[in-house]
């Protein structure tokens, strides 16, 4: 079974008069690359989300993103009193110097100076941490979900697409069987250029056929290819999704696709061997994509 590295997974969980929004996507890459977006509250806990991921996703372009409604009052603050009256004390006093008159609103001008106004540290407790845990842990599995779905997909087109190869593959006969013939008649004809047909020795003719013939044959060529193709079926059903040891099946598949065109020396076969290519260039497209 093959998983799809592009997914997208969406969990909620409350606590207290919190609602938390956990949304995780990836895409396709060659190892894990996270990106977390999290509120300031939740930064101290960000090794434990990465490992968290880490562990369930393996690989992929992973953005983890965590939003936070609360329904509470705005959150307390404490005002800095002793920055406040310092504040205060030089204002009064540049205004003196200046010969001007402090305004009534001052506390307004006050309150908007830095760090008048200073939000209560809040730290996370071990029952939001866990809540935030589950909601993050629910959204990993519905991510995988998606994996798995998508998967199922690829790995039907992937199959379809490895059959048709070994289709291909088995059609090459015809003609392999026609090109003797042809390049009997070839090499008969270059030969009745250069001398009497009188003087060819058919036995020592025939001798230079079959070391001519045994150069070109693709029988090893077949034989490999249809078992790199049934390894590569076998390993999209093993419990684990491993995209990139289907990637070094493919490699060896493309050796033998290639090895049968650098033989095939006959037109109607360099056309299946195109048909072979073109079907597994998209393979590898799709591979590119599983986990």
């Amino acid at each position: 079974m093959i998983k799809s590295m592009t997914g997208y997974g969406k969990a909620e969980c409350e606590f207290q008069s919190k609602k938390i929004t956990i949304e995780i996507k990836s895409l396709n890459s060659k190892q894990l690359d996270l990106s977390l977006k999290l509120p300031s509250l939740y930064k101290e806990k960000e090794l434990e989300m990465r490992n968290e991921i880490s562990r369930e996703l393996v690989r992929g372009k992973v953005e983890l993103t965590i939003s936070e409604d609360s329904v509470s009052i705005e959150d307390p603050v404490n005002f800095n009193a002793e920055l406040i009256k310092s504040y205060h004390k030089q204002i009064v006093d540049i205004s003196k110097e200046l010969n001007l008159t402090v305004p009534d609103d001052i506390i307004t001008t006050l309150l908007r100076m830095p760090d008048v106004l200073k939000p209560e540290k809040q730290e996370v407790s071990e029952e939001e941490w866990g809540a935030l845990l589950s909601g993050l842990k629910a959204s990993i599995k519905s991510l995988n979900d998606f994996r798995i779905q998508e998967g199922a997909a690829l790995q039907k087109d992937i199959a379809d697409r490895i059959g048709l190869i070994v289709k291909l593959s088995g059609e090459l006969e015809i003609f392999e069987s026609q090109r003797i013939t042809k390049l009997k008649q070839k090499i008969h004809q270059s030969l009745a250029e250069l001398a009497l047909p009188e003087n060819i020795d058919e036995n020592r003719f025939e001798q230079e056929i079959i070391y001519y013939l045994e150069k070109l044959d693709i029988t090893e060529e077949k034989v490999r290819l249809a078992n790199h193709c049934s390894y590569f079926v076998e390993t999209m059903d093993e419990p684990e999704s491993s995209g990139k040891k289907l990637g070094f099946i493919i490699q060896e598949i493309g050796r033998e696709i290639n090895t049968i065109g650098s033989k095939a020396n006959d037109a109607g076969m360099q056309k299946i061997v195109v048909k072979m290519k073109d079907e597994l260039e998209k393979i590898k497209e799709q591979i590119n994509n599983v986990l």
